[in-house]
């Protein structure tokens, strides 16, 4: 099987985006948002260029085509990003001990007390420029960066996880229901 000499993957750049790359980083700007990421990789190289995002790799073997096809979904992210933004709805999901929650923005932090009815709040980080509305036992959570958006709600997932009991009858917690672009 012959080996491809230079391989290489690209997405658009959307009309009022602009992007820019600064050594190893890529800077996406679109409205008032604006996202950073730093991309090092000897092998892998990347290209802004006529509207369009180029990566490129010499003798790319299995690794170097996998790292390309992750490097060029992070760029789109980071574009959808800024024009569409994100959005992860979740559950409140309680049996017997009502969950209340809260947000400190001051601290970044998400806050669920009377968990299982527990006396000490249980307290989960907000990443980036995640922003969390509460609507009853609705929490959606909305921002431009996909992965401080993700991480917080795993970070709030992972904050009510239930611990040493049987999870088919303690089914206790608040869980993601919907992931979508377009917050």
């Amino acid at each position: 099987m012959p080996v491809a000499k230079k391989l290489e993957k690209e997405t658009e750049i959307l009309d009022g985006v602009k992007v820019e790359l600064r050594g190893d980083e890529i800077l996406v700007t679109g409205g008032e948002v604006e996202l950073k990421r730093e991309f090092r990789h000897p092998r892998i190289h990347i290209l802004v260029e006529k509207g369009r995002v180029l990566v490129t790799c010499d003798y790319p073997s299995k690794e170097d085509m996998a790292l390309m096809g992750t490097t060029i979904s992070h760029i789109r992210n980071m574009i959808t990003g800024v024009t569409e933004g994100f959005e992860y709805k979740m559950k409140i999901v309680y049996a017997h001990f009502p969950i209340k929650t809260s947000v400190r923005k001051e601290q970044g932090e998400f806050v669920v007390e009377n968990f299982l009815g527990e006396r000490n709040p249980r307290i989960a980080r907000i990443l980036g420029d995640t922003e969390i509305d509460i609507n009853g036992d609705e929490v959606i959570l909305t921002g431009s960066d996909i992965q401080s958006v993700g991480q917080t709600a795993a970070n709030i997932e992972q904050v009510t996880m239930i611990k040493g009991y049987d999870p088919r009858v303690f089914q206790d917690g608040i869980y993601i229901t919907q992931k979508r672009r377009g917050a």
